[in-house]
């Protein structure tokens, strides 16, 4: 099993930068798919990125497409999102989530989640 651990978020401007970090326990984390969901009050909790296991391969939501990019440090156990040109509507609690066996994507959540991290942009 793994456990997750997000950190990085915040309070930023529009147009700003932010890198959230999710920290990842278990010898098994270099095989899991990992990715980022947000969820912002009032609404469904949305898929943002994800990365397979080796980082070969990446996908994104429509809306974050250009401006984020996820990435993964598998000698650190730990994965990124980097976020740019934030805009008020990013505002929301981001989670990092892993599976070892399903491709995480829009409709399909792994089994093991974060306790989420706070980003507010104000505009």
């Amino acid at each position: 099993q793994v456990q997750l651990v997000e950190s990085g978020g915040g309070l930023v401007q529009a147009g700003g930068s932010l890198r959230l970090s999710c920290a990842a326990s278990g010898r098994t984390f270099s095989s899991y798919a990992m990715g980022w969901f947000r969820q912002a009050p009032g609404k469904e909790r949305e898929f943002v990125a994800a990365i397979n296991w080796s980082g070969s391969s990446t996908r994104y939501a429509d809306s974050v497409k250009g401006r984020f990019t996820i990435s993964r440090g598998n000698a650190k156990n730990t994965v990124y999102l980097q976020m740019n040109s934030l805009k008020p509507e990013d505002t929301a609690v981001y989670y990092c989530n892993g599976d070892p066996i399903l491709q995480i994507g829009p409709g399909v959540k792994g089994d093991y989640w974060g306790q989420g991290t706070q980003v507010t942009v104000s505009s």
